[in-house]
């Protein structure tokens, strides 16, 4: 008779046994561990069944904090067991645990001291919603960008080994942050130095977005070989209860010998980079989790890998069956899932220009779009929609992305990478040597300029136009509302005389009509919106509505400002900017971007022409040169004095 518990353990065996329901996921024992819970000694001396208890117990307090505050609930909930199986068999912060991206690390705040502060996460005095360094003793290192666990990893291994001190060093990398070349990169050095060092793949076959390229389908066959491993087990145990002339079994057995060496050879990509691989072992299962954890942790034979597999939005439904939706979300219900909507405003800019190259793409075949792994984030998953042979999603790797578009560029076709300001940074030297200087014609949709709000300090788009700015052929524009933003797209789409970029806000517009066809601006030329005496505004992108409402403020006192939009950053307007030195006796320039940026071209114009020799007061209003924290975005640009107040006051001073 065949084992009536085949099905069963199938299930179990290749990770598809389904979830229950979140009412169902109550614990039944009495007493609440989480509670007696301030610090990781705590659950040193925890037994299984306590830590599968606390496991449950902060997921579902993750679940009930993030409903009520916002922030990312998805890779938290996929890495519940793992943090505890971490932190229940490592001696933090002794051992350095670090954290790849740091969207998962919300078990881990909770269970380092800081879950009486977890319902101000993400928020202005708050908790970060990343790993930082100055926040707590447990977070060894601070991120938020994608693929750098593993090299600063190797150098706290490295420098451990330097000291002669034994602690164990871990590194926690998402499947989708392993799509970066850095990630390579560290294991590369690693598995040449060969210091001990634990890497743990937290494979989840989701990052921001379903995984890309060769690497992610590596993964997956890995992971079906595994699969198929299980059945083997399954068949043979199978094969002793069935008569011999059943050939099933023992063809199961053979299929899966074959596949199982097909995928991973003889060890597969991460023990020929020099590490000892062990895995895949589910990352849900602390029976499987912590022996296989306890294993690498005993390790002393240089790198290991661990291949963890997890399921992103685990325990929380909706959140296991949305692709990205629960990756980084608002307030929402938690009996039904359903996010509290807000009061309907203005499209935002990311769906603007959107919708913007989907119409200039709808006239141009040559118009191809490239995204890092944030097809939803910069609005690509509306033009693959349409155009799904143009669109290209690279995964976390920006450096490729800028080269792979200039080779599109080179073949004569028209590229826009769509990548945040604060993740271009990360391609400096591909904009510089492999699309500048060549003169390529890559377009650069930077969304994300700015002031981001809850993200903070790491996605804070403060420098494009500074490190963008210094470098030749390159054109760069930035609109001061959706509309122009418009025009900007179309611009862009038939610009080949070389690089072009254009920088936008996170968030809503300003509501104004939007053009039904965006026009071809004249490059190099700025716009006069209101026209006064002894007092000019330059302004640069989306600040200028604070300019027009300190100007209007600004009559109380009886002065009537002049406000210009300057629209290019480089090469900026020379006309325009002597125009108003010549004709005013303050001018000052507003942009929301680091020192060296706008600014440094306006002043470099009037220095060279003699405008500052004449006694013109000037005043740059910049980003101050720190890092804010997480607050709304209006909060960090009151406190960065960018606001209409402090355009008023600034000029206030210079008047007195």
């Amino acid at each position: 008779m065949p084992c009536p518990n085949l099905d069963s353990r199938i299930e179990v065996y290749i990770g598809q046994r389904s979830f229950e329901k979140e009412e169902d996921r109550l614990m039944s024992l009495s007493t609440p561990l989480l509670d007696q819970v301030q610090y990781p000694s705590d659950l040193r001396n925890f037994g299984l069944a306590q830590l599968k208890q606390l496991a449950q117990e902060i997921r579902l307090d993750l679940i009930d904090t993030v409903s009520q505050t916002g922030g990312h609930l998805g890779a938290g909930l996929g890495v519940v067991e793992l943090t505890v199986a971490l932190h229940h068999l490592f001696e933090a912060p002794d051992d350095k645990i670090i954290w790849d991206v740091g969207h998962q690390i919300y078990p881990h705040k909770i269970l380092t001291g800081r879950r009486d502060r977890m319902n101000t996460i993400r928020q202005g005095g708050g908790l970060s919603g990343f790993t930082k360094r100055a926040e707590s003793e447990y977070d060894p290192f601070g991120a938020a960008h994608a693929s750098t666990s593993i090299s600063s990893a190797l150098g706290f291994a490295v420098g451990r080994d330097l000291a002669g001190r034994d602690n164990k060093v871990i590194a926690v990398i998402g499947d989708g942050a392993l799509t970066g070349g850095m990630a390579f990169e560290g294991l590369n050095n690693a598995g040449d130095l060969a210091n001990r060092l634990i890497v743990i793949l937290n494979d989840n076959e989701m990052s921001i977005a379903p995984p890309v390229g060769a690497i992610a389908n590596y993964l997956s066959r890995i992971f079906s070989a595994h699969q198929y491993i299980k059945m083997r087990e399954i068949g043979s145990q199978v094969k002793e209860s069935l008569p011999t002339s059943f050939k099933v079994a023992a063809e199961l057995v053979e299929i899966a010998d074959k596949y199982a060496h097909q995928a991973i050879g003889d060890g597969g990509i991460f023990r020929d980079l020099g590490f000892d691989y062990f895995g895949p072992v589910d990352g849900h299962d602390l029976n499987q989790l912590i022996p296989a954890l306890r294993y690498v942790r005993d390790h002393d034979d240089g790198p290991v890998l661990l291949h963890v597999l997890t399921r992103k939005g685990k325990g929380f439904t909706p959140a296991e069956e949305s692709d990205d939706k629960y990756h980084g979300v608002g307030k929402f219900d938690v009996k039904t899932g359903q996010l509290h909507k807000s009061a309907p405003t203005a499209p935002s800019y990311t769906s603007v220009f959107s919708d913007s190259l989907i119409r200039e793409a709808e006239t141009d075949k040559k118009i191809v779009a490239i995204t890092a792994a944030m097809p939803s984030g910069t609005g690509l998953d509306k033009f693959a929609l349409q155009f799904p042979d143009r669109t290209f999603d690279v995964g976390l790797a920006e450096q490729h992305a800028v080269t792979f578009a200039a080779g599109l560029a080179a073949e004569g076709f028209r590229p826009f990478a769509a990548i945040y300001s604060t993740f271009l940074q990360r391609a400096f030297d591909q904009i510089v040597h492999d699309v500048a200087i060549q003169n390529l014609p890559v377009r650069f949709a930077m969304d994300r300029a700015g002031y981001v709000g809850a993200d903070g300090q790491t996605h804070c788009g403060a420098f494009d136009l500074a490190y963008l700015g210094c470098i030749p052929n390159l054109v760069i524009m930035a609109p001061a509302d959706e509309a122009e933003l418009v025009h900007m797209v179309k611009t862009a789409a038939v610009w080949d005389e070389g690089p072009i970029a254009f920088r936008y806000p996170r968030g809503a517009g300003t509501g104004i009509k939007l053009p039904d066809v965006g026009k071809i601006l004249e490059m190099a030329k700025g716009r006069i919106l209101h026209e006064g005496n002894r007092i000019a505004i330059l302004s640069s992108g989306t600040r200028l509505a604070d300019c027009l409402v300190a100007a209007d403020e600004l009559k109380e006192f009886d002065l009537d400002v002049t406000v210009a939009d300057a629209r290019f950053v480089k090469p900026i307007d020379v006309d325009l900017t002597l125009q108003l030195a010549g004709e005013h006796e303050i001018l000052v320039t507003v942009e929301e971007g680091s020192i060296g940026g706008f600014a440094t071209q306006v002043l470099h114009v009037l220095a060279n022409n003699g405008s500052l020799d004449a006694g013109l007061k000037i005043r740059p209003m910049v980003m101050p040169d720190k890092f804010l924290d997480q607050d709304t975005p209006n909060r960090q640009v009151a406190t960065a004095h960018l606001d209409a107040n402090a355009i008023k006051e600034t000029i206030l001073g210079l008047t007195s």
